[in-house]
């Protein structure tokens, strides 16, 4: 993932607004947990088919290949977050699934992005609820074990990416609204 640790910093300088809730909710020498949240105007069913085709929604500058087009979900237990990448005739499994109830919750194990070469694990949970005739979608992504850079450090960085994630998979739901301000469960 080209540069994610510079454009992350230079993002989170520039004070980018975003109408999403985010926030580091834990963080120690062991590990830190996460938790991004955002409410469209999406039925959980239409929310969840876009999910699972990231190429549609994950940015680019975030893959191993320059291009979403090349990264799949495979939404069943054991299924692959895995991406393609043409340029070497390589593949990359970025989270293997590992829980799965369609259009309410997907579950995946493993390291995003920096996080690969190093001995963590994460687990990222991503929920679907319906409020009304919307649609609240949580990223919540815990992570532990042993870093070569402090867990404080990588923590705001990790959240900015998934947040930002999290805001393309929102628009491209359609309308964002600002979600009221709630904690991971």
């Amino acid at each position: 993932m080209r540069h994610l640790i510079s454009r992350t910093v230079a993002a989170a300088i520039a004070g980018v607004a975003s109408p999403a809730a985010a926030d580091v909710t834990a963080s120690s020498d062991a590990g830190f947990a996460s938790h991004n949240e955002v409410l469209v105007a999406a039925e959980p069913q239409v929310a969840w088919e876009a999910l699972v085709r990231p190429g549609s929604w994950w940015n680019g500058e975030h893959t191993y290949s320059g291009d979403s087009d090349n990264m799949r979900i495979e939404a069943t237990p054991g299924g692959c977050f895995c991406e393609v990448i043409p340029a070497s005739s390589g593949e990359i499994e970025h989270m293997r699934v590992i829980y799965v109830v369609p259009g309410s919750t997907l579950r995946m194990s493993g390291g995003l992005g920096p996080l690969q070469s190093e001995a963590v694990t994460g687990v990222l949970t991503v929920t679907l609820k319906p409020e009304g005739e919307m649609t609240r979608i949580s990223f919540d992504y815990v992570v532990g074990g042993y870093m070569r850079m402090p867990m404080a450090q990588m923590a705001p960085l990790v959240d900015q990416v998934l947040r930002e994630q999290l805001l393309r998979l929102a628009t491209r739901l359609g309308t964002v609204m600002d979600p009221a301000p709630r904690r991971a469960p």
